[in-house]
């Protein structure tokens, strides 16, 4: 006899029969058991708690299907009908059994039959309830975690600390290209990597120092960020992140859109849209390095001379297109390590660097007068452009980028003045004049305000008995140290800075106020410049002063020169017809001078011609002079228009003007432009024209 059975046997039969009872009333399992003919014969306390059975309904003898039928009433659920449901339980053999009971309210009561050797069997039943819940959540919760893992836009996975993979999810399969049936739970990196190389998903590397590089990476306790560019032109960023049991997480990000999004937001920020040349702050950087190295180096500052003319006559279409084609002329021209820069509108700047001396700088700057100067063919047209150029060479002629472009500036100045289409080298001087111009400029923008600005009035002279007709405008700035300054010595810079519109406006003004004063017979001719002319609201300015004065606009005569109509002909054309249909005249001033005189005069009916003085200087002894005037004055004669002769000094050149047939004159023999004052004093104290011998008296 075992050792255990005779423990048992020396055990008191009752008192084991107690012990075994306890035992099983305090089960957590509810345990049945019953006899052959399906009757119990035991059941325990956890069983009639579970069903909610007092123990009268659970005695020895009570019939299991009634038990079953209580089963049915606390809302077991089963397929097809009550009675069948019990008789397959009841009925036949008890074999070995196991079953999960789901019932209305939720709960969950697993239970298992185990037949009995004397016939009969035993069922024990356990509430799995709440481990099923808890199952049920967990599933649910991988499944979550399996939707949010494989659904995100990174690359994920885990590995242990053994370099095992744990997890990763399907998006990091695809971005390296990966055999998903390879890739599982306990897969070793090393065989990941390898077949990443096999996939080509691996940066530029030999297998040996990619595996060396990411083992290392993996083995570190710190967190680490890579990006890493693939040799199949993908970018990715990793983010690896160790874990407290020496595992670690990474994500892995596909960023290649983004990095080319950021490489042109970046290349934007460095280069001009329209032409792709280095910009202003681009430029900046580099002049900063190229004085940073030292030695020597040279700084063009281009401009377009007739870049405006074009926009004007083609469009800014055809602008562009130029500006597009002098990028790339610029381009053929300079080395690799030169830097090209668009400044805006039609200004380029050429970085030069390095150099050995400034014939190298000359030399360039001589190619791109001669690129730039050879005809554009836009869109079926053809424009000239030209160019002048500026140069600053480093370190002579500045120590800081700001000065370096500053002197090249003063240069192209120089060359524009110089008549374009050509180079200049800065000169210390240009500085000195740059200064004066500043000052002048100040001094201009004082002047108007503070009224230092005046008119003189020349008297125009009619040819047949020489009486007064009208007086020209002419503006004078009395300076306060100057002097009196001729227009010629600010008028030209007064249009270079935009001041000559504000300058005209007071113009028009003044002249009509004091023509209003005058005799009615008597007109005012005004000079109205191309700049001026340009600008909106001319017609408006006009208008506004005639109203102010109430001068009767058929006693006001606008000259403009040729220009006004050479750069915007459709515009100026249709801001000479409103002029005129206010009853203003219209003259061309300095007929002659220019390239298409006649043309104009067959796009509009001028009222005048205005013979320029350098024909009629030349009329007593210059035979082509006097030609041109005879013609002009046919001309004039042939179109129903007068013809004013300007700038007669001498009795011959009076005499030879009103030989020819013109009709009025000008010039210091009759008169000097005088102010209003003096004009009124010498000439207009009667109502009565002035005749030969007042200019004698004059």
């Amino acid at each position: 006899m075992a050792e255990s059975d005779q423990e048992t046997a020396g055990v008191d039969a009752l008192a084991l029969g107690e012990l075994l009872t306890c035992a099983t009333n305090n089960l957590w399992l509810g345990i049945i058991l019953f006899s052959s003919d399906r009757k119990v014969i035991f059941c325990n306390p956890r069983y009639r708690e579970m069903y909610a059975l007092s123990p009268e309904q659970v005695r020895p003898g009570t019939p299991i299907k009634d038990l079953i039928a209580h089963r049915l009433k606390l809302g077991l659920n089963i397929r097809g009908e009550a009675g069948a449901y019990i008789r397959a339980r009841t009925e036949g053999s008890i074999a070995s059994e196991k079953t999960v009971q789901q019932f209305a309210d939720g709960k969950i009561i697993a239970y298992t039959i185990h037949p009995l050797p004397g016939g009969g069997g035993m069922a024990t039943h356990e509430d799995i309830t709440e481990r099923e819940e808890l199952s049920a959540r967990l599933q649910e919760r991988n499944l979550q975690f399996d939707t949010a893992v494989n659904n995100m836009s990174h690359g994920l996975c885990f590995f242990d600390a053994g370099h095992r993979l744990l997890v990763c999810n399907t998006h990091y399969i695809d971005m390296y290209g990966l055999p998903p049936e390879r890739v599982r739970p306990g897969t070793p990196l090393s065989e990941i990597l390898d077949l990443r190389f096999e996939a080509g998903s691996v940066p530029a590397m030999t297998r040996e120092e990619y595996a060396s590089w990411r083992t290392g990476v993996a083995t570190s306790a710190e967190a680490t960020d890579s990006i890493v560019e693939m040799r199949n032109g993908r970018t990715f960023k990793i983010r690896h992140r160790p874990m407290p049991d020496l595992g670690w997480v990474a994500t892995h990000e596909d960023i290649t859109e983004q990095r080319k999004a950021e490489l042109r937001i970046a290349h934007m920020a460095h280069h001009d849209a329209l032409t792709d040349l280095a910009n202003r702050v681009l430029l900046g950087q580099r002049l900063e390095q190229a004085l940073e190295q030292g030695g020597m180096f040279a700084v063009h500052h281009i401009d377009l001379d007739k870049f405006k003319a074009v926009n004007d006559t083609l469009g800014h279409q055809a602008g562009d297109s130029l500006l597009q084609d002098v990028s790339r002329r610029l381009r053929r021209l300079a080395r690799d390590s030169d830097t090209i820069a668009r400044m805006g509108g039609d200004e380029f700047v050429i970085l030069q660097m390095p150099i050995s001396d400034q014939g190298e700088a000359e030399a360039l700057a001589h190619d791109v007068v001669g690129a730039l100067s050879a005809p554009f063919g836009l869109d079926g047209h053809q424009a000239l452009a030209s160019a002048s150029i500026g140069i600053a060479i480093a370190p002579r002629d500045g120590a800081t980028s700001e000065q370096l472009l500053h002197n090249a500036d003063l240069a192209l100045y120089r060359a524009k003045s110089d008549g374009r289409g050509m180079h200049r080298f800065f000169e210390p001087a240009m500085d000195e004049e740059a200064q004066n111009r500043r000052a002048l400029e100040f001094d201009l923008r004082n002047g108007l305000a503070a009224g230092e600005f005046e008119l003189h009035y020349q008297p125009i002279v009619k040819t047949d008995g020489r009486e007064i007709s009208g007086f020209e405008a002419l503006i004078r700035w009395r300076h306060p140290r100057r002097g009196l300054v001729p227009p010629g010595s600010f008028i030209p810079f007064a249009e270079e800075i935009g001041l000559i519109v504000p300058i005209g406006e007071w113009v028009i003004r003044q002249a009509c106020a004091t023509a209003s004063r005058w005799p009615n017979h008597l007109h005012i001719a005004i000079n109205i410049s191309a700049v001026q002319f340009r600008q909106p609201g001319l017609t408006e300015v006009i208008v506004g002063a005639l109203a102010a004065t109430g001068l009767d606009p058929g006693r006001l005569e606008i000259e403009i020169t040729e220009s006004v109509l050479i750069q915007d002909r459709n515009g100026a054309l249709a801001t000479l017809h409103q002029l005129r249909a206010l009853g203003i005249r219209i003259a061309m001033d300095d007929f002659g001078t220019g390239y298409s005189s006649l043309t104009y005069l067959q796009c509009f009916p001028f009222d005048k011609i205005k013979i320029d003085r350098s024909f009629v200087g030349g009329v007593g002894n210059d035979t082509g002079s006097l030609s041109i005037v005879r013609a002009v004055a046919a001309l004039a004669h042939g179109m129903g228009m007068t013809t004013t002769a300007e700038g007669v000094e001498t009795d011959e050149q009076r005499d030879r003007i009103t030989a020819e047939g013109c009709t009025e004159m000008q010039g210091y023999l009759f008169s000097p432009p005088l102010p209003a004052a003096e004009i009124e004093r010498r000439f207009l104290t009667a109502e009565v024209p002035a005749m030969p011998d007042r200019f004698a008296a004059a």
